[in-house]
């Protein structure tokens, strides 16, 4: 399953919102230096879809505000 994701960095909290199936705004506390921000993702992804870090892949986007992500079950 891919899903689309709106992030933004450097935010106050760390907060995901789904705004349809398969499409998602999160905010994240990490800047977007060095992949902290994208790592963070994942695990907050990993988090609400009650999986492992390492069944989720990054595939588009990872230096854009606008990412794309598979979930692998």
């Amino acid at each position: 399953m891919l899903i689309k994701v709106k992030v933004y960095p450097q935010s106050d909290e760390n907060v995901i919102i789904k705004k349809s199936e398969d499409s998602y705004v999160i905010k994240v506390k990490e800047k977007a230096e060095k992949g902290e921000a994208n790592r963070r993702l994942k695990e907050i992804l990993a988090g609400y879809f009650y999986l492992p870090p390492g069944k989720i892949r990054l595939i588009k986007g990872g230096k854009k505000p606008n990412i794309i992500f598979e979930i692998l079950t």
